[in-house]
């Protein structure tokens, strides 16, 4: 199943992807790094890179949000996705919450805001596997003749162009 939002020939949304990724998961390791060495700076660098994670993964859910609509109802595909897709919202809402929680003490994560923190950060780690199941195991989001030997994708030509028959 071939990806229905694209940008110069490749899916938008595993471009995206990274950056929530990214900046959630470095939030949460200078979360625990402000905790565990008294660094008031790391914890008050978390704050805006978890608000930039959640504006990133709000758009990157858009684009996924796309995709899912293509994948045909009834498959095992189907069904990954969505999980997928609603625990990586369930995610953002996480970070969301930690985020608003902490308006007050940007400098001093503790309590609440970080086990939010944490536990998004356990779940993004099941969500970008089943993400990775969907693209490596059920080829959802690849180019339809995808091969080893495929023109680059602004070439123009299909994927299949330069498929060996064996």
């Amino acid at each position: 199943m071939e990806s229905r939002a694209k940008l110069l020939g490749h899916p938008i949304h595993p471009m995206l992807i990274p950056f929530p990724l990214g900046l959630l998961g470095m939030a949460v390791i200078f979360d625990l790094l402000a905790v565990v060495a008294g660094q008031t700076s790391l914890g008050q660098a978390s704050r805006p890179m978890i608000a930039a994670g959640i504006i990133t993964g709000l758009l990157a859910a858009v684009f996924g949000a796309i995709d899912w609509v293509a994948i045909p109802a009834g498959t095992r595909a189907k069904g990954i996705a969505t999980t997928h897709g609603l625990g990586n919202v369930i995610i953002v809402v996480l970070f969301a919450i930690a985020w608003w929680l902490r308006r007050d003490t940007p400098g001093a994560p503790s309590g609440l805001p970080l086990v939010l923190e944490v536990i998004g950060l356990l779940a993004a780690l099941v969500t970008g596997w089943l993400g990775g199941e969907l693209v490596d195991r059920l080829g959802v989001g690849v180019d339809r003749g995808a091969n080893l030997d495929s023109p680059s994708s602004l070439s123009g030509q299909s994927a299949d162009a330069t498929r060996r028959v064996a």
